[in-house]
């Protein structure tokens, strides 16, 4: 692994001028498409009770992501680590006030208001699955429910908000940051490339939660598939209201 920790700024050099290079390894693009899905999923599914444990195994999978990311962000390669971009409120103010003025600084990895988003959105991913868990094991009675969504809420408006930071960030560097995030290359100068792109990592964290998805839907022996599973829970639980 490349193991420089200094964040690199091209300062105002035109991004166009600077040759595409590998930044974002698999890993973290990895990781970053299956938390979007489970995101997205968890939402949709969050109010239907027949898709319950659906909703439940992916809130439980964030959580894996989490603890993946957080280990990545100490061992991972250069740009995925958090000493590498996170930055304090002076760095933060500085890159705002550059993007205001039409002169923004430009980061070869997350630019230091990115990162505040990544680090928000992780706290909350993990809020979010504590309470979760929680509530649908009933450990504490009534408040943890009430939390969940209100922390689902949050995190949703930071996701809004992160999206709309990277169409402007877009916009303002003229790349495609979306696009960065599928292929792994940005602009940028040789010395900031990585060596390699650890697909071999990224390929065990997929399998690890396709594998952690199967044993999720497999029913108990004798028992329906997940979807006829809830349904018939709501059932029974109707029989016994009766």
């Amino acid at each position: 692994m490349n193991t420089t920790s200094a964040s690199h700024v091209d300062g105002l050099a035109p991004v166009s001028a600077a040759r595409r290079i590998l930044v974002w390894d698999a890993p973290v693009r990895v990781f970053h498409w299956l938390m979007v899905l489970c995101f997205a999923g968890a939402l949709i599914t969050a109010e239907s009770e027949q898709w319950r444990l659906l909703h439940v195994t992916l809130g439980y999978t964030m959580a894996g992501l989490v603890v993946f990311r957080l280990l990545w962000g100490l061992i991972g390669t250069r740009h995925a680590r958090f000493g590498n971009f996170v930055r304090g409120p002076k760095a933060v103010w500085r890159y705002l006030s550059g993007l205001l003025r039409g002169q923004p600084e430009h980061h070869s990895g997350h630019n230091p208001a990115g990162a505040l988003a990544i680090v928000g959105l992780l706290g909350l991913a993990a809020a979010v699955t504590f309470t979760g868990w929680a509530t649908y094991n009933e450990v504490w009675a009534g408040w943890p429910e009430d939390l969940h969504e209100g922390i689902a809420n949050a995190m949703l408006a930071l996701v809004g908000l992160h999206v709309a930071g990277v169409i402007v960030a877009s916009w303002a560097h003229r790349e495609n940051l979306v696009g960065a995030m599928i292929t792994g290359r940005k602009p940028g100068t040789p010395a900031e490339a990585l060596r390699r792109a650890w697909h071999g990592v990224a390929a065990l964290m997929l399998a690890a939660v396709l594998a952690f998805w199967w044993w999720q839907w497999q029913a108990p022996i004798g028992s329906a598939p997940v979807g006829d599973r809830s349904a018939a829970a709501a059932r029974q639980q109707a029989n016994d209201d009766d």
